[in-house]
């Protein structure tokens, strides 16, 4: 079994996750418990389902996390739309999370595509 840590979208996850804690970082303090932690949360989320999918006993079950993985990547998504918008973030900033959310998107789905594969393959 591969280890969590040689996992590259799990590794792609942390950085996201880093990312966006050092540039809310520079967020207004009166957000600490509003938008801010909103997208942390969502940002923490990614590589935390994935770790977890990864833990668990099937592959079908790492497809699930996966799958709830990209859901946070769509809800960080939103909530970077939202803080370019009302000027928390600025549109290198935004640019650049937002590549990273695509690039990590499609990854877990290629992961996805895969599991399922083999899965079907098992069971022929």
């Amino acid at each position: 079994m591969m280890d969590i840590e040689n996992l590259q979208i799990w590794k792609l996850g942390v950085k996201l996750a880093k990312d966006v804690y050092l540039l809310t970082e520079r967020f207004p303090k009166r957000e600490i418990f509003g938008l801010t932690d909103q997208i942390r949360r969502a940002a923490v989320s990614v590589p935390s389902n994935i770790a977890e999918g990864k833990g668990r006993s099937t592959a079908k079950d790492f497809v699930h996390f996966l799958n709830t993985s990209r859901g946070s990547l769509y809800e960080l998504k939103t909530q970077l739309y939202i803080a370019r918008e009302i000027a928390y973030l600025t549109e290198e900033d935004f640019s650049s999370l937002h590549k990273q959310i695509e690039n990590l998107s499609h990854k877990i789905v290629a992961m996805i595509k895969f599991l399922k594969a083999k899965s079907d393959g098992v069971k022929r």
